[in-house]
Parts: structure tokens; sequence; C-alpha cells
């Protein structure tokens, strides 16, 4: 099988090319790409990348954060700004693959991967792309439900508001081989504060569904409510509505259900 490699200076280009050969893969990181051409995926011919900076760019000094889909963990863990997704960055793969993997690839990684995805849909990001309609944002679920569509695009960047303080935005990778293991589970959650009242709960979770999902009962117990015992509690029962969980290697569908409340409680209460 030949494989043909093109790279553009800019990233319309690389687009265009995405867009129109049904064929072409963009390779960022190639964690995924070539795992997908090693494991002989005849369905790409065509290897598109882009050397345009923008694509690793960071700009986390404000109140927004804007992140370039070809940025790295690795890059991430070296970023001051951006401590409170330190621990989601740390959480993927070894030291090898940190440096490789990006931001926009990770986007595109199913179950049971994708874990930094998890931080970002419970951020509440916005997905920049850019296709043969031109470029648009796409807030992230509406990504995720679309993301088996998204391959004759373009992921240029991601965004999202800053959480206001350390404590509002959480994250918990549960992994037989901890840090870099497939998840068992993946919990993120931004739980602004407004008055001592949680305003705007957001939790996501991982191989829990196929694709990254919102627990949204478990949302709805937590809005407008103190974060105390009984709270969690309730956020925690509710927090196996609306998954479902496929059986793999590593966890049963089953186990999952059983155990996602009590990792999501122990998430909301701040213990290990």
């Amino acid at each position: 099988m030949t494989v043909t490699v093109r790279t553009f200076a800019s990233t319309g280009e690389a687009a265009a090319v995405l867009s129109s050969d049904r064929g072409a893969r963009y390779l960022g990181g190639g964690t995924l790409v070539m795992r997908a051409l090693n494991e002989g995926d005849i369905s790409i011919s065509t290897i598109v990348r882009a050397s345009d900076h923008a694509l690793m760019r960071i700009d986390a000094a404000g109140s927004r954060v804007a992140i370039g889909a070809g940025v790295t963990f690795a890059r991430i863990l070296a970023e001051r700004d951006l401590a409170f997704l330190h621990a989601a960055a740390r959480s993927i793969g070894g030291p090898a693959v940190r440096n490789m993997g990006t931001v926009g690839g990770n986007l595109f990684a199913s179950a049971p991967y994708g874990d930094f995805t998890v931080a970002l849909l419970a951020l509440d990001a916005v997905v920049s792309v850019q296709g043969g309609l031109g470029s648009r944002d796409v807030p992230i679920e509406e990504f995720l439900q679309t993301r088996e569509r998204q391959t004759g695009t373009l992921v240029l960047a991601v965004s999202f508001q800053k959480p206001a303080s350390a404590d509002a935005f959480r994250y918990r990778k549960i992994a037989r081989i901890k840090p870099k293991g497939g998840a068992v589970i993946t919990f993120a959650a931004h739980l602004p504060v407004s008055s001592g009242r949680i305003v705007g709960a957001r939790i996501a979770l991982g191989s829990m569904a196929p694709t990254q999902i919102r627990a949204r009962a478990a949302e709805r117990a937590l809005e407008g409510r103190t974060l105390d015992t009984a709270t969690i509690a309730a956020a925690a029962a509710a927090a196996v509505e609306g998954t479902s969980p496929a059986d793999n290697a590593l966890a049963s569908g089953w186990y999952r259900r059983e155990i996602v409340g009590v990792h999501l409680r122990r998430l909301l209460s701040g213990r290990e």
C-alpha cells in the first residue's frame, strides 16, 4: 500500500486537501494515525501535515484560554498558566506519548483513551475547525456527537473560560496501570461558585459511553446547592444515569456502572 505525504505551509491548504480527499488524514503527533497505518488501515492513502505556527500557539494569560491543536501534552505541562490542566495532561501515556500526542488529536481518541478531551468537555470548550466551507467554531459536545463525520475537517484550536479558582476544576482518571494506562473511567468537573452555591456545574465522563459525555443528572443534583455531604451523595447517586459503558479488556460495563458514583463522590469530596 502506497501512502503519499503532503506538507503545507498554511492550515487552509491542508484543510482543502482533507475536505476533498476521502483517503486523507491529518498527522499531528501520530499517536492515532500511525497506529492505524501500522495496523493496516487501507482507507488512508494520503497523510496531510501543516507547518503553520498557529497550530502550536498557547494563549493562557487572560481569562479565556486558547490552545492550538498541535500543542503537545508536554507543552501543557510546561505552562504555569495551565496548572489546572496538568493532572489531565500527565494522565496521557508516558513521556514519549506526551511529547508527541496533541490536544487536537486527543479529540478523536475513542475509549478507553481521549482523557484530555474529558477535561475539555467539563470546561465547555469550543473547537475551531476549518473545512471545505471555511472556518467555524463548534461547541465541543456537538463536535463529539459528530466526530465520526469530522475526518474531512482540520481542527485548529480549542478555547474555553479559565476556571476562576484552583478548586473549581477537578480531574480524576481511574486506571489499572497508573498514570498511563487506558481508562476504566475518567472524570472532570467544573464547579463555578457564586455566593457559596454552585452555578453552571459541568461534569464530564470518559469510557462511560461511545464518546465522552456529560453527567447531566449529577449536574442537576449539584446546581444551585452548596457542595456539602448531602449534595455530593445526591450527585454520586445520579452519576450512572444516561451512561452506556461498554465491556472491554480493562473493565466490564457492569463494573463501570457500579463504581462511577463511588469515584465521583471521592472527586467532589477532594478525597484520593
